[in-house]
């Protein structure tokens, strides 16, 4: 019985996933082809609708996380999410075609990242309880963010700048076939989207659960490696299709942006739909020099602020990204999975 049950829950597992991707790219279809039905600019629809978009997955399955009281699969998304997309999703677009960057446009994301991530560390660091002021200001930061950005593409329009660099133009093909398609075709896709998504996230938190307790593994291990692929993949295809169009500095940015929206978004909303402490989550521990250390202090978070300092300190020192980049990168997310599953089965 417990073998067709686990048979099951793979099989919905996968089938949320799927939810996952679809409902994120239907979404993210209807709410751009509304936005150019009534002219909103390209700049300001890549800033709030597609950005936001691009993390709902991330955003559904920790804020179903954290309503079953699973503090640790929310934190370990979110966490686990900005490791793969810069370590995996970014650093395989870097190895197979370094590009250069513009310094000017990664400022106020990489700035804003990493204040929302010195915070959220902060936190974990010194008190290991995530209260819903924390949320609150955490949301807050995303609020900020987005008002810094929609008003400096309003600047850069009125100044008669091209802002359109961080979002891919379609091809001329596909911008005709999107013309022909009536309003409420958008509303359809949007609302099917935001559907598929939610219930893509609730099949994968809960066969992600049972999944991770019928194979005795902490649920974070699950968060960490499993889920955040899961719901990273919209962006792997995203980067992977930049690269084959010839585009692959576009995904430096949209990366980046998903990063920040991972911490101050859904780790925001989270931890303020259900708040949690390390001590009472359930967080896995290891063993080091005889004291019981949690995992996602000492390798989980510091990992994600140097994947972050690899990766943004030369694009904007340098104002490229470099082969040897993408190779540190992926070996740093090689070793990151060993770890957690050597971890998991000791």
């Amino acid at each position: 019985m417990t073998g067709s049950n686990m048979i099951i829950a793979v099989l919905l597992f996968i089938v949320g996933l799927v939810c996952l991707i679809k409902g994120g790219d239907w979404f993210v279809d209807g709410a751009t082809g509304i936005a150019k039905k009534f002219n909103i600019p390209d700049i300001i629809i890549g800033a709030t609708v597609v950005s936001i978009g691009t993390t709902l997955p991330e955003v559904m399955v920790s804020a179903s996380s954290a309503l079953k009281g699973s503090g640790q699969m929310a934190f370990g998304n979110a966490i686990g999410s900005i490791i793969c997309n810069t370590a995996l999703v970014l650093a395989i677009t870097i190895a197979f075609k370094p590009s250069k960057c513009e310094r000017k446009p990664l400022i106020v994301p990489v700035t804003a990242f990493f204040i929302a991530a010195l915070f959220y560390a902060g936190v974990a660091y010194t008190t290991g309880n995530f209260s819903r002021p924390v949320g609150i200001i955490l949301l807050l930061i995303f609020v900020a963010y987005m008002a810094i950005v929609i008003v400096n593409a309003m600047k850069d329009m009125k100044s008669g700048k091209n802002a359109k660099e961080a979002v891919a133009e379609p091809a001329k093909e596909e911008a005709e076939k999107e013309k022909e398609k009536p309003v409420w075709l958008m509303i359809v896709l949007l609302i099917i989207g935001a559907a598929l998504i939610a219930v893509g996230a609730r099949l994968l938190v809960d066969n992600g659960i049972y999944i991770a307790g019928e194979l005795g593994v902490p649920e974070s291990v699950i968060a960490l490696t499993f889920v955040a692929l899961g719901t990273s993949l919209p962006e792997l295809v995203t980067a992977i299709t930049a690269l084959a169009k010839g585009h692959a500095s576009l995904s430096l940015g949209n990366v980046i942006g998903a990063n920040l929206f991972n911490i101050v978004l859904v780790s925001g909303f989270s931890v303020l739909l259900g708040p949690f402490s390390f001590e009472n989550a359930g967080f896995s521990k290891i063993n080091v020099g005889g004291h019981e250390v949690f995992s996602s202090l000492l390798v989980d978070t510091p990992l994600m602020l140097i994947v972050m300092l690899i990766l943004t300190i030369p694009a904007i020192v340098k104002q490229k990204l470099s082969r040897a980049q993408g190779i540190i990168l992926l070996c740093l997310y090689v070793g990151f999975l060993v770890f957690q599953f050597v971890t998991a089965a000791a």
